[in-house]
């Protein structure tokens, strides 16, 4: 199975978990409390952060627009859309800010003019989400960037990944196994598909989390996840739809310490004698 290079690093088995911290809308629509998010990453060991782009009038119907929805931006589902979406000025401002401090960054574009909007930050990978997986026409502008590609597989059928996986191609694709609801019922993680997606595509297989809690995404990488996505927050009880799902910057470091202890608890799976046992050995077995 071959591996993914993303940017100094590859990805793929027998390398370390690449840890993504989800940003995604949770800065509310506020470019401090973003930066705040991404300093919080960045502290508690996350390799890389991710953001979502949309071209709202894009992505959404008029109708779906319209829809009655409270917010703090106002009483439709447009006025939440537009209040939580950053524009150039924004994202300017972040790569600036992930710059300044070595953090890494992408975003998941949900649209053909948000991938053109965010290939101007030269991103390390490109992230197509879940919701995207069968949008053949989204697939295929990804295809022209020559740039690695994570997809998520959530709410999707193993044959709605095939007809994907045939557009993308493999040499550069890493899937992300998961389950699309905030939060995700523990019963519905499913984590054994991490392996049935790796022996069906042969393609670097990670995992992203939407449950509350973190044992389920150690377990995944126990079960052989390269990468870890999850959405991360300064507060859970915070205003906004994906914070319920998302973990706390000193959860978040904890995740991390947990994953990478695993990694190192796995081994190669050789059975040997380590030269600790030895004096153990010789105590304890009858002569």
């Amino acid at each position: 199975m071959h591996k993914v290079r993303i940017a100094n690093r590859l990805v793929g088995d027998g390398e370390p978990c690449l840890f993504i911290a989800e940003i995604g809308i949770n800065h509310n629509g506020d470019i401090e409390l973003a930066k705040k998010l991404i300093s919080a990453a960045n502290l508690a060991g996350a390799e890389l952060v991710k953001f979502q782009k949309r071209t709202v009038d894009v992505v959404y119907t008029a109708e779906e627009l319209a829809r009655p929805r409270e917010s703090p931006f106002g009483m439709t589902n447009g006025d939440l859309k537009r209040g939580l979406e950053f524009g150039l000025v924004e994202y300017d401002a972040l790569d600036r800010y992930c710059r300044e401090h070595g953090v890494l960054w992408t975003a998941s574009c949900w649209d053909e003019a948000s991938v053109d909007f965010i290939a101007r930050y030269n991103p390390p990978f490109y992230k197509i989400a879940s919701a995207s997986l069968t949008d053949s026409s989204l697939l295929k502008y990804h295809c022209n960037l020559n740039k690695p590609i994570f997809l998520s597989t959530g709410m999707s059928t193993i044959q709605e990944i095939d007809r994907a996986v045939e557009i993308l191609g493999t040499d550069r694709l890493v899937l992300l196994h998961a389950t699309s609801t905030y939060p995700s019922k523990i019963e519905e993680l499913n984590l054994h598909v991490i392996h049935s997606l790796k022996e069906r595509y042969q393609v670097p297989v990670g995992y992203s989390g939407h449950e509350t809690g973190l044992a389920p995404t150690v377990a995944a990488v126990a079960l052989g996840a390269c990468v870890v996505e999850r959405h991360i927050t300064l507060d859970r009880a915070m205003w906004g739809t994906d914070q319920a799902a998302s973990v706390e910057p000193h959860g978040f470091a904890r995740l991390i310490k947990d994953c990478r202890a695993i990694e190192r608890a796995l081994g190669d799976g050789r059975k040997v004698v380590y030269e600790s046992e030895i004096p153990v050995k010789e105590k304890l077995r009858r002569r």
